[in-house]
């Protein structure tokens, strides 16, 4: 086990504004997954994405990581943002994530409470799936690749009719799918296996605000009211339109949910 490294990107700057770093969904490229969002968060924050090993832009792992493991990464991501002047010394620091990205962000306020003046978790849980779901997947990508999910991930990603309406933005997060490195994605399903922060959301001191779809078949709305409820400073939206990749499928209406709860914090 060990602490992946992860590459940012600078989807848009600011040094007056807040940063808002944004996490990806497994199997996806960050810039896909939140570029269609960054219009409506760019007047508001200063936008830096980072990749899951193996995916968009970030190398391949080389050996098997926890999700704890993972939101050390990216508090080390960050600290090397701020070394570097990229993040202005004393600015808020908001996090919202994406799926695995979105248990990334619980795990954040778990094992790092304060890091981030407040936190997002989109379309995800405190718990997903089982873990032997989570290992047959690991078992099924590392033999024959990624390629495998593409036409399960089409129909379980997106809310009916949104590749038809949206031909551009779907096959562009399909496409990052294909280019995933198998064994870097094996390895996320291993973290997401061993992964169930549900008995330790009630010692969270950070303000989370949990936003999923109603369309959802991987973390549906009961998931955020779980979070909302057992948070302390837990709340709990849901997007009606959105299936399981918010922030591509309804990049407004999820801004606004961002901006609206991020910046009262």
């Amino acid at each position: 086990m060990a602490v992946p490294e992860l590459t940012p990107s600078l989807l848009h700057t600011g040094s007056e504004l807040p940063t808002l770093i944004a996490g990806p969904s497994l199997g996806t490229a960050a810039l896909a997954l939140w570029g269609p969002a960054v219009p409506y968060l760019k007047k508001h924050f200063q936008v830096i994405v980072w990749d899951l090993p193996g995916h968009g832009v970030s190398k391949p792992s080389t050996q098997e990581f926890t999700l704890a493991e993972l939101a050390t990464g990216v508090t080390k991501m960050v600290e090397a943002l701020r070394a570097d002047r990229v993040i202005a010394d004393g600015s808020k620091l908001f996090y919202a994530g994406v799926s695995v990205g979105g248990a990334t962000a619980l795990q954040l306020a778990v094992d790092h409470p304060g890091f981030f003046t407040a936190l997002s978790s989109i379309c995800s849980a405190a718990k997903i799936g089982t873990p032997e779901g989570w290992r047959e997947r690991a078992e099924l990508v590392a033999k024959a690749g990624t390629p495998i999910m593409v036409a399960g991930s089409a129909q379980r990603w997106f809310a009916p009719g949104f590749i038809e309406k949206e031909p551009e933005i779907s096959a562009s997060l399909l496409l990052s799918l294909q280019d995933a490195d198998r064994f870097s994605y094996a390895h996320v399903c291993g973290a997401l296996a061993g992964f169930d922060v549900r008995e330790q959301l009630s010692s969270t001191t950070d303000p989370v605000l949990a936003i999923n779809g109603a369309q959802d078949q991987v973390c549906p709305p009961s998931d955020a009211q779980f979070i909302a409820q057992n948070a302390p400073k837990g709340h709990a939206a849901v997007i009606e339109s959105a299936g399981h990749l918010a922030c591509a499928e309804a990049p407004e209406e999820t801004a606004a949910l961002l901006v609206d709860f991020l910046l009262s914090n």
